[in-house]
C-alpha cells in the first residue's frame, strides 16, 4: 500500500483540488448513479486524468473514494439519530441497504445496527461539521480516511501482491471422454472470467496470460509467481445430457491452500445463473468490494435462447484462433446464434470484430456495411456491454474517424475496469491509430498488470514489445531498452522486438548504419516480413543510400499488392525523393499526386507534417512553413518524430530557415517538456 500523503507534501493547487472533489460528491451525494464519469465530467477532466490524479493524491481509484466520503457522512447521519439504517443508505447514495451494511461493515468492523451499541463517537473532522458546511475543508479530513491501493508494480516486474487483490482463472479442464465438449467448459472459464474483469476492485489476468497453463500440470505457488497473482481459480467440467456439472476451486496461491470449494449441478437452462453464482462466490471469498452497478452488469442475460448461446460458444473458439481463417469459420456460428436470437448483442458485438479485422489493412475494404449494422444493433440491444461499445469504436476507426471513437473505448473501459482485452485495444489505439504517448505509455503499463504471461510466452513478449516501444516513444530509452530484452529474451524470434531493438542503436548510439545492418540480417533469417522490407528501406532514405531505397521501396510495394493491404500511402513522398534524386521524374511525380491525395484526406494526427514534407518536396516553401508551423503547435509529440526530423531529407529544402528552425525548437522543447513531467510521475510512484 502506497504512504499515506502528508499535508505539507500537498501543494495548495492539489488541496483545492481534493476540496472541490469532495465539495462535488456532496452535492450529489444521495445519487446513486454519481460515478467516476459524472464526476470527471463535473470537474471538467477527462476520466483517465481523475483516475490519476486521485490515486497519485488519494492512493485510491475515484469510486473507492466516493464511497468512502458516502460512508463516513453515513456515520455523522447515524449518530444524529435521526434516521434508520434504510434512509441513510438512500441519503448517502446506496441503492442497496444490503450492500450499504456490507461496505459499512468492512470500513467500520460493525453492521450500522451494532455501530452504535459498540459506544463508538464518531471521530472528529477539522473544520468540517458535516454536510452543513461545505466549505474550507481541510487535507487533514481526507488523510483520515481509509487508503485502498492495488499497489504500485515496478517496470521490472515487482509487485505489492500481498496488498492487492489480484487473480488468474485457469484454463478449466474437459471432463468428458467427448472432446467436443471442450468448448462449452471453456464458455464457462471465459464467461465467469469475463464477469470478474467488470470488477474494479479486482486484478484479472487475461485468458492469453492462462492459456498456456493448460494441461501442464504446473504447481499452483510457481504459476502465482509467473502470473504474479495471489489467488488461483482451478476448474473443471462437462455436459451429460442437458446437465452441466461444474466443480469449482479457490486457492490462497501464496500459502497454497484451498479457500473455498464447490461442486455445481445445474441444468443447461440454468448456466448463466451458474456463471454469475461462481463469479460471486469467488468475488465473496476473495473479499473484493463490488458495486451495485458492477452486480448488475454482472447479472445481465446475454440471451434467452440456449441453442442460440450454443452457436456463440462454437463461434468464439474460432475466433480465439486469432487467424483469418478462424474469423471465417466463427463467422456462420455467430450468424446463426443472431438468427435464432436476433436480441442477442454480444453475437452482433462479436460478428462486427470478426468483420473489423477481416478488413483491417485491407487494399480493398468490403466489409465496412456490415461492421456498422451489426456495431449498431449490439448498441442498440446493450450499450451496457463493453463488447457493444468497442464494436462501435471499431467503427470509427474503420471509418478513419478515430477521435470519435474515444468515447466509446473509455466506455468499454469503465463497463470492464480489468478487461485486457479492452486496455490493450486502447494500448494499440493510442500507438498506432490515435498517437498519443503519455496515453499509450500509460495503457502499456496496465496492460503489463493484466495480459502478463510466463516465461517463453508468446504473450509476454508482446505486452514487454509493447511497454519497450511506449517507454521509448516517451523518450525513456534506457529503460525502454530492458523491456526490448526482455521481450526478446521471451520469444527471440518476435520481429516486432528485434525491430525496435534495431532502432534503439539510432536512439542510443546514433548509429542508423547499425539498424540497417540488424534490419536486414532480420529479413535475411525470416524473410517475407513487408514492415521490416519498409524499415530497411527508411534506414536508407535517411542515409542517403537512394539505390537501396529504391530497391526495398519496390519491393515493400510488390509485397503490398502481394498481400492486397493498403498500409504505405504514407511512405509515398519518400519514394518520390527517392525517384526523383535517380532521375525517375516521372514516376516521382505521379508518387507525389498519390501522397498529396493520402494526406488530403488522412485524419491523423500527422497530417499538417505530412502536408509540410509535401510541400518541402514540391519546392512551395510559405506552404511548407504554415504546415510545419500549425504542426508544431499541437502538443502530443514521440520521440521518433523529434528525432528524425532532424535527418529527414524530405525537409532538407527548409533547413536552415528561421521559421522552420523555430518550429523544430518548439517541437524538441514540448517533447522535453513532456518527458519531464512523465518522468516526475513515475518517479514519484516509484516506477523509475
Amino acid at each position: 500500500m502506497p504512504a499515506k500523503p502528508e499535508a505539507s507534501t500537498l501543494s495548495q493547487r492539489d488541496k483545492d483540488l481534493l476540496g472541490k472533489i469532495r465539495t462535488l460528491v456532496e452535492e450529489h451525494l444521495s445519487e446513486e448513479h454519481f460515478g467516476v464519469s459524472e464526476l470527471a465530467t463535473s470537474l471538467g477532466m477527462s476520466r483517465s486524468n481523475l483516475l490519476r490524479k486521485l490515486q497519485k493524491l488519494a492512493g485510491m481509484s475515484v469510486s473507492q473514494f466516493i464511497r468512502e466520503i458516502r460512508l463516513e457522512e453515513a456515520r455523522k447521519l447515524l449518530h444524529e439519530g435521526e434516521h434508520n439504517v434504510s434512509e441513510i443508505s438512500f441519503l448517502v447514495g446506496f441503492g442497496s441497504s444490503s450492500y450499504f451494511i456490507k461496505c459499512f461493515r468492512e470500513k467500520f468492523g460493525h453492521p450500522p445496527g451494532e455501530y452504535l451499541a459498540q459506544g463508538r463517537e464518531p471521530e472528529p473532522t477539522p473544520g468540517r461539521p458535516g454536510l452543513r458546511s461545505r466549505w474550507g475543508w481541510p487535507v487533514l479530513a481526507f488523510l483520515g480516511l481509509a487508503l485502498i491501493a492495488l499497489g504500485i508494480r515496478s517496470l521490472l516486474g515487482r509487485t505489492s501482491a500481498a496488498m492487492e487483490k489480484s487473480i488468474a482463472v485457469l484454463p478449466f479442464v474437459n471432463d468428458s471422454s467427448d472432446s467436443t465438449n471442450l468448448y462449452i467448459v471453456n464458455g464457462l472459464m471465459e464467461s465467469i472470467l469475463d464477469h470478474l474483469q467488470k470488477i474494479e476492485d479486482l486484478r484479472v489476468v487475461s485468458r492469453t496470460s492462462v492459456e498456456k497453463y493448460r494441461g501442464q500440470g504446473k504447481r499452483i505457488p510457481e504459476i502465482a509467481r509467473e502470473l504474479d497473482v495471489n489467488y488461483i481459480v482451478e476448474g473443471s467440467g462437462q455436459k451429460i445430457g442437458e446437465e452441466l456439472l461444474l466443480h469449482v476451486q479457490l486457492i490462497d496461491a501464496r500459502a497454497d491452500r484451498h479457500l473455498w470449494s464447490q461442486r455445481y449441478r445445474r441444468g443447461t437452462e440454468d448456466v448463466f445463473r451458474l456463471q454469475q453464482d461462481v463469479a460471486a462466490q469467488i468475488a465473496r471469498e476473495v473479499e473484493v468490494i463490488v458495486t451495485p452497478e458492477e452486480k448488475a452488469r454482472m447479472e445481465r442475460i446475454p440471451t434467452k435462447d440456449l441453442v442460440a448461446y450454443d452457436h456463440f460458444l462454437k463461434g468464439q473458439e474460432f475466433y480465439y484462433r486469432s487467424t483469418r481463417e478462424g474469423l471465417m469459420e466463427a463467422i456462420p456460428y455467430f450468424q446463426k446464434a443472431i438468427e435464432l436470437d436476433p436480441g442477442f448483442a454480444r453475437a452482433h458485438a462479436s460478428l462486427a470484430f470478426c468483420y473489423y479485422l477481416l478488413d483491417f489493412r485491407q487494399a480493398e475494404q468490403t466489409r465496412g456495411d456490415l461492421l456498422r449494422i451489426h456495431a449498431e444493433k449490439a448498441m442498440e440491444l446493450d450499450s451496457q456491454l463493453s463488447y457493444s461499445q468497442l464494436a462501435r469504436a471499431m467503427v470509427e476507426i474503420h471509418d478513419g474517424t478515430p477521435a470519435a471513437a474515444v468515447p466509446y473505448l473509455e466506455k468499454a473501459l469503465e463497463f470492464q475496469p480489468n478487461s485486457a482485452t479492452v486496455i490493450n485495444i486502447l494500448s494499440d489505439f493510442y500507438a498506432n491509430t490515435l498517437p498519443h504517448t503519455e496515453k499509450y505509455l500509460q495503457y502499456a503499463l496496465k496492460g503489463i498488470q493484466l495480459d502478463i504471461g510466463s516465461k517463453d510466452s508468446l504473450t509476454a513478449s508482446y505486452v514487454y514489445l509493447h511497454t519497450g516501444n511506449a517507454l521509448v516513444q516517451t523518450g525513456f530509452l534506457e529503460e525502454g531498452n530492458e523491456f526490448i530484452q526482455r521481450s526478446l529474451s521471451f520469444r527471440p524470434g518476435n520481429v516486432y522486438a528485434a525491430q525496435v531493438d534495431a532502432y534503439l542503436q539510432f536512439a542510443l548510439h546514433d548509429d542508423l548504419e547499425e539498424t540497417r545492418r540488424r534490419l536486414m540480417k532480420i529479413e535475411a533469417e525470416d524473410p517475407g516480413w513487408i514492415e521490416i522490407l519498409e524499415e530497411i528501406a527508411n534506414t536508407c532514405f535517411y542515409l542517403g543510400d537512394w539505390e537501396c531505397a529504391y530497391a526495398y521501396y519496390h519491393r515493400t510495394l510488390d509485397k503490398e499488392q502481394q498481400l492486397r493491404l493498403n498500409a504505405y500511402s504514407g511512405e509515398y513522398a519518400k519514394m518520390a525523393h527517392v525517384a526523383k534524386s535517380l532521375g525517375r521524374l516521372d514516376e516521382a511525380d505521379s508518387l507525389l499526386h498519390a501522397y498529396k491525395a493520402w494526406a488530403d484526406a488522412t485524419g491523423s494526427i500527422y497530417k499538417e507534417l505530412s502536408l509540410a514534407a509535401f510541400y518541402s518536396s514540391t519546392g512551395s516553401r510559405s506552404q511548407a512553413l504554415a504546415h510545419m508551423q500549425n504542426y508544431a503547435s499541437q502538443d502530443n509529440f514521440n520521440y521518433w518524430i523529434y528525432r528524425f526530423l532532424q535527418v529527414d531529407p524530405l525537409f532538407d529544402f527548409l533547413r536552415g530557415d528561421a521559421i522552420f528552425e523555430e518550429a523544430l525548437g518548439e517541437i524538441q522543447r514540448k517533447f522535453q517538456e513532456s518527458h519531464i513531467r512523465v518522468k516526475a510521475l513515475l518517479r514519484e510512484q516509484d516506477l523509475i
